[in-house]
């Protein structure tokens, strides 16, 4: 093997997860996230780093937005959103997180590859990327070269930054406004 001839497996792998999302579930997804008063994000592992980098350009277009479980992050009220990434969608630390967030009257939103998985069935909105996590194969998952859960980790950020452009092109913000946001304390 090549690298290039690695490459052009993984390109198409990546593109029959994407191309695995509902439609609808992203645009209910990009509704509930413009709607909030204020956005909490979860993930654990690999999937933890992809939600970390959202929550980043999340606050690059003016929303205000927290990583779960970081210490400068306040309670969650109902007119907040949980955005959780997980593979498994069984995650226990995420699993609680979701159930919390539901007994305090917040929406629960889930990007993952098992939606009939225990957050799944909690998430009020459940986007799936179809794809092998280390915890199992999904009915309709793409198969797959890279080891573990790779691919939903690759997918989930790519998916990630594609609503980004979505949310960018709803609340008409540029490049340059989101740059005026950008850390300077470098």
């Amino acid at each position: 093997m090549t690298l290039h001839s690695l490459l052009g497996e993984v390109l198409e792998e990546l593109r029959g997860t994407l191309s695995g999302a509902e439609e609808s579930a992203v645009q209910e997804l990009l509704d509930r996230i413009t709607a909030a008063n204020r956005l909490f994000l979860a993930g654990t592992g690999r999937s933890g780093f992809m939600v970390r980098a959202f929550a980043v350009r999340l606050m690059h277009l003016g929303f205000t937005a927290y990583v779960a479980g970081e210490t400068v992050t306040p309670d969650i009220r109902a007119a907040d959103l949980l955005v959780l990434g997980s593979g498994s969608g069984e995650t226990e630390g995420l699993r609680a997180m979701a159930e919390k967030a539901r007994r305090l009257g917040a929406p629960v939103a889930l990007v993952t590859a098992s939606p009939q998985s225990a957050i799944g069935r909690l998430a009020d909105v459940v986007v799936t990327l179809p794809a092998p996590t280390p915890k199992g194969r999904p009915a309709r998952a793409v198969p797959s070269i890279q080891p573990m859960g790779t691919l939903f980790e690759q997918s989930l950020l790519l998916f990630l930054d594609l609503v980004v452009l979505l949310l960018m092109e709803r609340k008409r913000i540029g490049p340059e406004a989101m740059f005026a946001r950008h850390a300077n304390l470098e």
